[in-house]
């Protein structure tokens, strides 16, 4: 006769959760996959207006009236980012200099959190304060944890959970302010007039892609946090 246990979630000693890492990595993957071959799409393709996507970050900054913040290239690919604490749009060497549909894409992307930051966006400022509790949760979280599981410890197990659950948090207020970002984007890149239709669709499959990179991100912490629950209510 087969036994399986509710409470502990096994049947002939296979843990469920699994499951769960196997539905994490596979999400992943598709989603990593699917961006790269996205924006690798959209950098072969010039725009029409043949701006880089320095030049266009300048533009809607300036149409914004942000002067105090500044373009200024990164190394690496796909290391894009607006720094709230420099007031700095930070471009990678495939966008800084490039005059692709992704580069210009990504570009008025990161202006839009600079837009977010001037305007106060509340999503932003739950996510910027959130940044050290979730940098620390996502380091010491599960080592904590293993640790709890090892020594049969509710406290270290629950502090590793509570931890985890933050760096969690941190990736959900993150969506918002992604999509939001998104949206500023292409209103602008649409109200400039730099792109036409074909281009702004273009465009909006870029951004598209680069958010669901957030959504699985979201997603996979989310089936982490129910094995770390799993798990520690078996130990309990």
């Amino acid at each position: 006769m087969g036994y399986y246990s509710l409470g502990r979630g096994m049947m002939y000693g296979f843990d469920w959760t699994y499951l769960l890492l196997i539905a994490a990595f596979i999400l992943s993957m598709i989603v990593q996959v699917s961006m790269q071959n996205t924006f690798s799409k959209y950098s072969r393709i010039g725009t029409r207006s043949g701006m880089t996507g320095a030049q266009v970050a300048q533009m809607i900054l300036e149409s914004e009236g942000l002067f105090n913040v500044t373009v200024q290239p990164v190394a690496g690919s796909l290391t894009d980012h607006y720094d709230p604490r420099t007031k700095t749009v930070n471009l990678s060497q495939t966008v800084y200099g490039a005059n692709s549909l992704a580069a210009q894409s990504v570009a008025a992307h990161e202006c839009g959190h600079a837009i977010q930051d001037a305007r106060d966006y509340a999503p932003l400022r739950w996510r910027t304060a959130l940044v050290p509790a979730a940098n620390f949760g996502s380091r010491f979280s599960w080592i904590l944890f293993l640790i709890g599981l090892f020594m049969a410890s509710g406290v270290l197990i629950k502090i590793g959970i509570l931890l985890f659950s933050i760096a969690l948090l941190f990736q959900l207020v993150t969506l918002p302010v992604e999509f939001n970002a998104s949206s500023r984007a292409l209103a602008k890149l649409e109200a400039s007039g730099w792109m036409q239709a074909d281009e702004l669709a273009g465009s909006k499959k870029v951004l598209g892609a680069a958010a669901m990179t957030y959504v699985a991100a979201a997603c996979t912490s989310l089936m982490y946090l129910l094995r770390m629950l799993s798990l520690g209510g078996r130990r309990r």
